[in-house]
């Protein structure tokens, strides 16, 4: 199943250039959210999409942020794949979003127990449900295939490019625009992580600071923004119409602790299947995967679990095995973070250097033993790569990609 064309939304504005350009060069997104009302919240740093480049219907009753940047990765993930959608019958749509448009909801509840009644939109509920996102691609670029929305929590997106992997080869559709998208920077978003403890508090001051997955001195992650979408297809029918292709998405699992609706479970054990079954579903074994593409999402006990579980699947040969967290530039943009993660990992592949892994200054003893990739970006050719997520819920999910010629 062939990636064959890219396009994203990032904290670092649009473009699929703009964003690789922005981590191979180790970058942060982050900064104070200023225009925010955060005084109740103890975190008041995010790393947002700037709202100044999305463009198109300003009215923020009549279209959520989500759906913006989701259908400006769209277009130019069509537009690299050289597919034209009203030309295409074939062609649909399924995506991942853990909070849809979440603004929308925020602020039209705001009109409504505020009394002002008469600023509630009539399409106050349409804009705000997650199922929409999907839906406002395909309208805006008048796709009539399938339009589906995964809403699995930080897993969405890795799950719908699992999916959309999956019909594909067993032929239930020919070509389909996969990934996530998720805006969820807000007052109430930050607000309830900061009560969850969930988000980093100890570095409002140093925002490009905040993000360390890996390092003693994490205190938890940054909220982000963004949309990752890929169009995917058989290698067969890419190579036929001349397309190029970034990778091959090879292998998926899902698995599900069981364990608690937020914590993962210290064992780990349902993460090792997850990625076990993803490397044997891709006809690999852990010792062909040369680059792993970690969840890390900077909180405490998520980065050390996930550590300590590739270091038991991998054995002997896991202090050889590099890899990192995109998250520790872009944030974490909750149900987009694996089709970022994927995004990143493709162009890695195709170009032969793999992101750093930022702000990792004192790596914690608890992860310690592997190699996370620095500060600094690597050369290397990698012929398969394995992504994780992890979510709330006691989810884990992972994708097995392979290196394009």
């Amino acid at each position: 199943m062939a990636i064959t064309g890219i396009g994203v939304v990032s904290a670092f504005g649009l473009g699929r250039d703009v964003f690789w350009d922005a981590i191979i060069n180790g970058k942060s997104g982050a900064r104070a959210m200023n225009e925010l009302d955060l005084a109740h919240s103890a975190c008041r740093i995010a790393a947002p999409v700037p709202d100044g480049q999305l463009g198109g219907d300003d009215e923020p009753r009549r279209a959520a942020k989500v759906s913006k940047i989701a259908v400006l990765a769209a277009r130019e993930a069509l537009a690299d794949a050289g597919i034209v959608a009203a030309e295409s019958r074939d062609l649909g749509v399924i995506v991942g979003s853990g909070a849809g448009g979440i603004d929308v909801a925020e602020r039209q509840y705001g009109d409504y127990y505020s009394g002002d009644f008469h600023r509630v939109s009539p399409y106050a509920i349409p804009v705000s449900i997650v199922g929409i996102v999907s839906s406002e691609i395909s309208i805006a670029l008048g796709i009539r295939g399938i339009s589906h929305v995964l809403s699995t929590g930080c897993t969405s997106s890795t799950d719908a490019i699992g999916y959309a992997a999956s019909m594909i080869r067993h032929g239930e559709a020919e070509v389909l625009l996969t990934g996530g998208a998720d805006a969820c920077v807000t007052a109430g978003m930050l607000f309830g992580f900061s009560r969850m403890r969930a988000v980093a508090t100890k570095y409002n001051d140093r925002p490009a600071e905040a993000s360390r997955p890996f390092d003693r001195a994490r205190d938890g992650f940054v909220l982000g923004e963004g949309a990752w979408l890929m169009t995917v297809e058989r290698e067969e029918r890419a190579r036929a119409r001349g397309a190029k292709i970034y990778a091959y998405v090879d292998g998926y699992a899902s698995t599900c602790d069981a364990y608690h609706r937020v914590q993962m479970d210290p064992e780990g054990t349902e993460i090792v299947r997850a990625m076990s079954l993803a490397i044997e579903r891709a006809g690999r074994t852990p010792a062909d995967v040369g680059y792993v593409n970690y969840h890390g999402t900077s909180t405490q006990l998520n980065d050390a679990v996930e550590a300590q579980s590739v270091a038991r699947l991998f054995g002997d040969r896991a202090g050889d095995l590099c890899g990192s967290s995109i998250k520790s530039m872009i944030g974490h943009p909750q149900g987009a973070s694996g089709a970022a993660g994927v995004v990143a990992t493709a162009l890695g592949m195709k170009t032969g250097l793999l992101p750093p892994t930022i702000n990792l200054i004192d790596p914690d003893p608890a992860c310690a033993g592997l190699d996370f990739i620095p500060n600094a970006a690597r050369e290397r050719q990698v012929e398969t790569a394995l992504c994780n997520c992890l979510g709330f819920g006691s989810k884990n999910s992972a994708i097995v990609l392979g290196r394009a010629d």
